[in-house]
């Protein structure tokens, strides 16, 4: 273990939090550290720790001011770093004279002191599953993720469905332990302009995993193509799930959508940006997701938007967005087709959208949670 800076001469009357970041690697667990540790750092009577694996440093440089970062070296993987986390991890938190251990994933070690869970994977993936690697790891998250929870101080939930699935149906434990409290997004100074403007490009963002649904998508870009072969679907996000990402280009194929569909991979957040200000509608067809940030990016900068019914993407959406069942490629296509030739609908749902995602942004965000930590310390 090394630490970036000395722990000589701490005030014992700050606050200490120590993070544990060893899951955040890619996605929404790095980009919710990324926009938290500079708004926690910032509380005057608040010491941060980050403890991560050495390899990781660089997904979170620069390193906020007032965040302490703690490198540690062992052998990376999901069953190296569950030990490393059970074992070594708590006497590192103790080592800090931590008030408590904040650990942004579903799991985190069993027996340190005011340890805190956030709650954002979605377990029920596992129903999903057809191969027997991502059952057995579905499998083991599910089992890691409520014993954590049986034995950890408090968990912050990223939504109402969230606090539902991951506290496995116990109900005491829900009302006991678990609080709501949603991401937040970048605002958006100036939404876009132009959505009564016709266009012909669909966007779709989330990195490729089988919960993603992009299959269906395809299916229902095909329907709507009998009668709009303008029409076109840009899909971001890196291929973490290669088997699916396999898939979905044999059902390109399959469907001759080769020059209608682009994967475009992972992109960084100006080039992001531009995708959400230049689509003509955002579409987000997952069948299972905690929250959604991507839906959630999207509604900031204002784009007419048809989003899944399921999982936690009504409490994001509102009714900024139509809504249609993830299954049915049939209605899918229908909605898409609804926002396409109507021009007022789709200025009307972009104002609605950038609206509402005003209500959620990272300060709210890291003010309840630093709430929840204190409590958890009783400070």
């Amino acid at each position: 273990m090394s630490t970036a800076s000395t722990l000589q001469g701490q005030d014992p009357a700050q606050f200490c939090v120590a993070i544990n970041a060893s899951h955040a690697k890619t996605g929404g667990g790095v980009t919710y550290l990324r926009q938290m540790l500079p708004i926690l750092a910032a509380e005057p009577d608040v010491r941060l720790h980050l403890i991560l694996h050495q390899d990781q440093l660089p997904l979170f440089e620069p390193i906020p001011d007032g965040v302490d970062v703690v490198t540690c070296n062992y052998r990376p993987g999901f069953f190296p770093t569950l030990i490393w986390e059970q074992f070594k991890l708590p006497g590192i938190a103790r080592r800090l004279s931590a008030d408590v251990l904040f650990s942004p994933a579903n799991f985190g070690p069993l027996f340190a002191r005011n340890h805190i869970l956030l709650l954002r994977n979605a377990t029920s993936v596992i129903r999903l599953a057809r191969r027997l690697k991502p059952l057995i790891y579905w499998f083991i998250l599910s089992a890691a993720t409520l014993a954590s929870l049986l034995t950890a101080r408090r968990a912050i939930a990223v939504s109402n469905y969230a606090a539902v699935l991951l506290t496995f149906r116990l109900k005491s434990v829900r009302s006991k332990k678990v609080s709501v409290v949603y991401h937040g997004t970048a605002q958006v100074v100036a939404p876009r302009e132009g959505n009564d403007v016709q266009g012909t490009n669909l966007l779709a963002v989330s990195d490729i995993y089988i919960q993603k649904n992009y299959h269906t998508l395809l299916r229902a870009l095909a329907i709507l193509r009998k009668s709009r072969t303008d029409l076109t679907l840009t899909i971001v996000g890196r291929e973490i799930d290669s088997h699916y990402a396999k898939t979905l280009r044999d059902i390109v194929r399959d469907l001759g959508l080769q020059d209608s569909v682009r994967f475009i991979g992972h992109v960084d957040t100006a080039e992001l940006d531009a995708l959400y200000r230049d689509c003509q509608l955002f579409v987000f067809p997952s069948t299972v997701e905690t929250f959604g940030n991507p839906l959630l990016e999207a509604m900031a900068h204002g784009a007419p938007i048809a989003t899944s019914n399921a999982a936690a993407m009504p409490e994001v959406i509102g009714d900024a967005g139509l809504m249609f069942d993830p299954d049915n490629a049939q209605e899918i296509a229908a909605r898409i087709a609804t926002l396409l030739v109507d021009p007022k609908l789709r200025v009307e749902l972009g104002r609605k959208a950038a609206l509402r995602a005003r209500s959620f942004t990272w300060e709210e965000t890291a003010r309840r949670t630093l709430g929840i930590l204190r409590e958890a310390a009783g400070r």
